[in-house]
């Protein structure tokens, strides 16, 4: 997808806004799997998750080719939407954001805070998604995909950091939302030339890229459950899935409740907070466990942004 430079430039543009991320080993961890393992803590970031390097990428590239833009709109379940606000503030760009109703109440006030026209429209994210871009067009916004090449070739610096550093790394889990963050990690992989085994995560309310890297083709769900709102797509984005069957190895599913576990595990192990995506790898490692032989491996914890009542109902309760 894209050339070493190409990676290393859309590096410099998201170090000039954010140090890179911790990538720890961390030995309780290393104890439940079996093998040396890698933390990249991506849940140390200025928006607490991932996808903020994606929206410095975006936001860059916009301003020096468009600078007249009168702003961007975009859906979102929180993540992306405050990638988005974040870098629209520091490049003065407006920015609106749809998420669904019920969508995260901490999620929905961080994006405010960061400066976003927040719009709570239908039941879940396909639908706000869909009036995005209705809106997009009534009010003359730039429309941005929750998958696009720059929001790729930014979240990708995260895996150039890992990557670069840590070149033995044998099984990388990454959870899948949209596909941003999976695609950028094959992206990363590929332009350093590694051998690198590149593992896909969803939960199992939620499996549409499963279900659609199995059939070879995209495969659409009516509905997409799970309290990971991270991962809750229920239409797969055709682009990144062709990038993921030619780069990923396979895509595991889980239950909500071996997410919930390895929430609890990131907090008893690390003292660090995940939100259901990016508790998610773990919980996969720890399934494949059982069936795979021990290998170096690199969980990445994406994002940290659970909401307390979420957090203390599903997690802690259960």
């Amino acid at each position: 997808m894209f050339t070493l430079p190409e990676l290393e430039a859309a590096h410099a543009v998201v170090k000039a806004a954010m140090p890179p991320t911790p990538q720890h080993a961390w030995p309780l961890l290393a104890r439940r799997l079996g093998a040396g393992v890698i933390v990249k803590h991506e849940n140390h970031t200025p928006t607490g998750a991932f996808k903020v390097r994606g929206g410095l990428v975006y936001m860059d590239r916009l301003k020096r080719e468009r600078p007249g833009v009168a702003g961007v709109i975009s859906a979102t379940r929180g993540n992306h939407g405050q990638s988005l606000a974040f870098a629209g503030r520091k490049a003065d760009v407006p920015v609106t954001i749809l998420v669904p109703r019920g969508n995260s109440t901490e999620k929905n006030a961080a994006m405010k805070g960061f400066g976003a026209e927040l719009i709570e429209f239908g039941s879940d994210f396909q639908e706000a998604r869909e009036e995005a871009g209705r809106l997009a067009g009534l009010r003359g916004l730039e429309l941005v995909p929750s998958f696009h090449r720059d929001l790729v070739l930014g979240v990708a610096t995260y895996a150039l950091e890992l990557l670069s550093a840590h070149r033995d790394i044998e099984r990388l889990y990454v959870p899948i939302g949209q596909g941003s963050g999976i695609c950028g990690c094959i992206a990363a992989r590929d332009a350093l030339g590694l051998p690198t085994e590149i593992i896909g995560v969803q939960a199992e309310g939620a499996p549409a890229y499963a279900l659609s890297f199995k059939a070879g083709h995209p495969v659409s769900t009516d509905s997409a459950v799970t309290f990971a709102d991270g991962m809750a797509t229920r239409v797969p984005d055709a682009e990144a899935l062709d990038v993921i069957r030619r780069g990923a190895a396979r895509i595991v599913t889980l239950s909500d409740d071996a997410i919930a576990e390895a929430i609890r595990i990131y907090w008893t192990d690390t003292h660090n907070l995940a939100e259901g995506a990016g508790a998610a790898p773990l919980a996969a490692a720890l399934l494949e466990r059982k069936t795979r032989p021990p290998a170096k491996t690199a969980l990445i914890l994406c994002g940290g942004n659970i909401d307390l009542a979420l957090f203390r109902s599903r997690v802690l309760q259960a």
